[in-house]
């Protein structure tokens, strides 16, 4: 009998940003909003199940929508109720997770401008696919 093995791959279509920043995840927004021209809104918090007895963890969840290109920027905080997102990477406070289409010129000015806010230490683009505990940002 033959045996045939299903490879599944996780579609990772998103840009990542990792902001390290000792500010709280709102005043953080709030800053990202005025010096990026952004509106980042507060939502319901992203739910993760990461704990060994099926308890969900929370992480603020702040959306922002760009019309003219569809594009959803997302600001989530890494340490949340019950630990890190991303474990692997705690130093890193918050993430910015772009969807959709953006253009590599946009990324790397948004970058820009990021570092250029005087509370926010470092701002850097991650490649997801390098991440070990990927799957958590998946929603």
């Amino acid at each position: 009998m033959n045996r045939k093995t299903l490879k599944l791959e996780i579609d990772l279509d998103f840009v990542l940003i990792a902001i390290t920043t000792s500010l709280k995840d709102y005043r953080a927004c709030y800053l990202i909003n005025k010096y990026l021209n952004f509106n980042f809104t507060k939502g319901p918090d992203l739910e993760v199940d990461i704990l060994q007895d099926g308890a969900p963890a929370f992480f603020s969840l702040y959306r922002h929508h760009w019309e003219s290109s569809d594009t959803d920027f997302y600001f989530i905080t890494n340490k949340g109720s019950e630990g890190y997102l991303v474990p692997e990477m705690r130093k890193a406070d918050h993430f910015v997770m772009i969807k959709n289409y953006i253009d590599e010129a946009d990324v790397e000015q948004m970058i820009s401008k990021l570092n250029k806010i005087p509370e926010i230490v470092a701002a850097v683009k991650i490649d997801p696919k390098k991440i070990k505990s990927r799957e958590n940002l998946l929603f």
